[in-house]
């Protein structure tokens, strides 16, 4: 008897669970991703700019009114902003379209910054206002010393590659003779 309340209550809980996924997944919603990427570039010695773009994807099924993108994690002491603006704001965002928004900042101070995540808010008619965070920036290594790459010295390639090449034939011609084919066995 008791097993066959919990084969019914966990039948009863499927059958409510696929009810509730079936009813979110025919509601009409924008599904907003927010890319935000950063790249470091020396303009000169002692010097850096940070240049950022943010992605806005609509992955919905329905369009996001109001959109509007803040990206406050820049520190006024660590950076200055040099073109465009941190915020931006979009009357609309249509199903499988893509918003962009780019700015640059130029640093102040060596060190490594961890950035936070851009914030878009939206509107739904039916839901009221939404929000969706950005991907998070990877730590940016600011003024970092460098160290050079190494790069091959074809002077010694030139100067030692034929003694290599040599031997490693000598080498394949010695195991070729050394191993047996398996294709030369006698039959008896």
């Amino acid at each position: 008897m008791e097993i066959g309340m919990r084969k019914l209550s966990s039948a009863l809980a499927l059958t409510l669970l696929a009810l509730i996924s079936a009813s979110i997944a025919t509601s009409e919603v924008p599904f907003i991703v927010v890319h935000k990427k950063a790249s470091l570039s020396t303009i000169k010695s002692g010097s850096q700019r940070v240049s950022v773009t943010i992605d806005i994807y609509n992955q919905g099924s329905s369009s996001a009114y109001d959109v509007n993108l803040v990206d406050e994690g820049w520190n006024t002491n660590l950076f200055d902003v040099i073109s465009g603006n941190t915020s931006k704001s979009w009357e609309k965002l249509d199903v499988g379209q893509v918003l962009s928004h780019s700015f640059e900042l130029q640093t102040k101070t060596k060190g490594l910054y961890y950035g936070s995540p851009a914030v878009v808010t939206f509107r739904v008619p039916s839901k009221g206002v939404l929000q969706a965070y950005s991907t998070p920036l990877l730590p940016l290594d600011v003024l970092a010393e460098t160290i050079p790459e190494k790069k091959l010295d074809w002077r010694l390639v030139r100067k030692v590659g034929p003694q290599i090449s040599v031997i490693s034939i000598v080498v394949t011609f010695v195991y070729l003779i050394a191993t047996p084919s398996k294709g030369s066995k006698k039959k008896r």
